[in-house]
């Protein structure tokens, strides 16, 4: 079994930034695969980012935050970041961090594709 437990959302003007935190605690060999998702009111959780390597250098981010998030990982706090600059009303949601072992799939941007979730925090943008 994985904890996931997310902190750092908040409330910001657009155009600030926030950075996010997942701590991951448990079978900690199993979150080769750390992705954030992120759900508004009334909408499906879509799908972020992802650090798909224990170096943390291999990523893939949704179109809508390419340039503006980055996702970090410090495998000595078992944590992964979400750095959000540039923040938008739109990214205004609440923010999931997800994680898997590794295995063959390259499918990274579906809930499906993930065994452990945390809590979630709320992230709220102002215009």
């Amino acid at each position: 079994q994985v904890q996931l437990v997310e902190s750092g959302g908040g409330l910001v003007q657009a155009g600030g930034s926030l950075r996010l935190f997942c701590a991951a605690s448990g079978r900690t060999r199993s979150t080769y695969v750390m992705g954030w998702f992120r759900q508004a009111p009334g909408k499906e959780r879509e799908f972020v980012a992802v650090t798909i390597s224990w170096t943390g250098d291999s990523t893939q981010y949704a179109y809508s935050v390419k340039r503006r998030f980055t996702i970090l990982r410090d495998n000595a706090k078992n944590t992964v970041y979400l750095q959000m600059n540039n923040l938008k009303p739109e990214d205004t949601a609440v923010y999931y961090c997800a994680t898997r072992g590794r295995s063959y799939s390259d499918s990274y941007s579906y809930s499906a594709d993930y065994d452990y979730w945390g809590q979630g925090t709320q992230v709220t943008v102002s215009s």
